[in-house]
């Protein structure tokens, strides 16, 4: 249910990209309160993205998730900041995050819907 897209300028190691999905499955995971066997991340190195003026290291972020805690997108934005600050090195300032909660009709998997 959980979809982590993460897109950057950032140009990263495969060990690097590995390790950078390894840690947000496990992490969404945790702070969704959802089974990992469910979590989906994904990587995407563009660098052909702008923020702000300029090509500075940047993130763009998309968490959607069934019942997404929407009291708790702070702490979420929190988290998934730190995440990329750790793995890519890029400032919180320069970290743009979409949260959405799609109905459950409108999610499918393995052949149908939630």
């Amino acid at each position: 249910m959980p979809l982590l897209s993460i897109e950057t300028n950032q140009n990263l190691s495969d060990d690097g990209i590995q390790s950078l999905l390894e840690d947000a499955s496990c992490q969404l995971s945790q702070w969704l309160g959802k089974p990992e066997r469910y979590v989906m991340v994904k990587f995407s190195h563009n660098p052909h993205m702008r923020f702000g003026g300029d090509t500075a290291p940047l993130a763009y972020l998309e968490c959607k998730s069934l019942r997404l805690p929407e009291d708790r997108t702070a702490e979420l934005s929190s988290h998934l900041t730190k995440l990329i600050q750790k793995h890519v090195g890029i400032s919180a300032d320069r970290i743009y995050i979409e949260f959405s909660s799609p109905p459950r009709h409108l999610w499918g998997f393995n052949g149908n819907t939630f």
